[in-house]
C-alpha cells in the first residue's frame, strides 16, 4: 500500500496543528502523538447516528481530516498509522483485548494499537490513556501525565505466550498480541462494537479529547465533564439539544445537524 501523498499528509498535519518533522524520530513521534490526542477526539457518534464504521484508508482519512471528526480506536489509530508511515516511520497494527471490570479480556480484535519503529507502543484511540507512546523495551514502570504505566509479558494461560499486558496505575488495561495485522482484520471487531448490546460503545454517545493544559473534556450524552490536569472534575448538565450541538461545535469542532441517539441505552 502506498503511503499518503504529500498533499494528504500536509492536510493531516494541519488537522493536528503540527509541523512536518524534518525526519522521523522518537521525539517527533512523541509530539505528534500528543497533538493527535488534543486535536482529534475519541468519539463513537457514528454508532448512534446510524453511520457505518468503514475501515479503509480513504474512509478514515475523509472522516478525520476532511470532515473534521474523530472516531474509535480502529479509525483513530489507523489514520495515525497512515500519517506516521508517510513521515517515514515503520508502523505495525496490533490487536488487543481490553480487560473488563470482571478481569476477563474482551472479544478478539477488541482494540487496535500501533507498534512504531519496532519499539514504541502508540495509541491515540483509547480515550483516557497515555499522552505519550510507551517504550516496549522498558521493563519497568513508565511515568506519563496520565499516570504510571507498565508493559509486561502476559501471564501464560494458554492464550499466546508472546502476548503483552499494558497496566495503568497497577491495573491491567489490555492484552496486546505482538503479531502484526492488517486493517481488514479488525472489521469484525468494529462490527461487534457498532452493533452488540454487550459493547460499551452502543450504550450512549461519548466524545472526549485532551486539552492543551493537560486536562480532558468529555461530552457524554447531555453531560459535559471537565477534568483538570490535577484531577479536579466538574460536570454540567446541558438542558437543551441546541446546547449539546453547541458543545460539540465549540469544544470538539464537530458540527451536527441532528443529535446521536443511544443505540442500546443503559437500563
Amino acid at each position: 500500500m502506498e503511503p499518503l501523498g504529500t498533499a494528504r499528509t500536509d492536510a493531516y498535519l494541519r488537522r493536528l496543528g503540527a509541523a512536518r518533522p524534518a525526519r522521523p524520530t522518537a521525539a517527533s513521534l512523541r509530539e505528534l502523538h500528543l497533538c493527535h490526542l488534543r486535536a482529534v477526539p475519541f468519539e463513537n457518534l457514528s454508532i448512534h447516528l446510524g453511520e457505518n464504521l468503514v475501515l479503509t484508508r480513504d474512509a478514515v482519512f475523509d472522516k478525520i481530516v476532511t470532515a473534521g471528526r474523530g472516531g474509535i480506536c480502529y479509525e483513530l489509530n489507523a489514520g495515525f498509522a497512515e500519517l506516521l508511515g508517510a513521515l517515514g516511520h515503520r508502523v505495525e497494527l496490533l490487536q488487543a483485548r481490553v480487560y473488563g471490570k470482571d478481569g476477563a479480556p474482551g472479544v478478539p480484535y477488541d482494540h487496535l494499537a500501533l507498534r512504531v519503529d519496532g519499539r514504541w507502543l502508540a495509541d491515540v484511540g483509547f480515550g483516557d490513556h497515555t499522552a505519550h507512546p510507551l517504550d516496549l523495551d522498558e521493563p519497568g514502570e513508565q511515568k506519563d501525565p496520565a499516570g504510571v504505566f507498565l508493559v509486561r509479558p502476559a501471564r501464560r494461560d494458554g492464550e499466546g505466550g508472546g502476548d503483552l499486558e499494558v497496566l495503568h496505575d497497577g491495573v491491567p488495561v489490555y492484552r496486546l498480541e505482538t503479531r502484526p495485522r492488517g486493517l481488514a482484520d479488525f472489521r469484525t471487531g468494529a462490527w461487534w462494537h457498532r452493533t452488540s448490546p454487550e459493547s460499551g460503545f452502543t450504550k450512549g454517545p461519548v466524545c472526549s479529547r485532551l486539552t492543551g493544559d493537560g486536562g480532558r473534556i468529555t461530552l457524554r450524552d447531555h453531560t459535559l465533564i471537565t477534568t483538570s490536569a490535577d484531577g479536579d472534575r466538574t460536570e454540567e448538565e446541558l438542558a437543551t439539544d441546541e446546547e449539546v450541538r453547541a458543545a460539540y461545535r465549540t469544544r470538539f469542532g464537530i458540527v451536527l445537524d441532528r443529535l446521536p441517539v443511544p443505540l442500546h441505552p443503559r437500563p
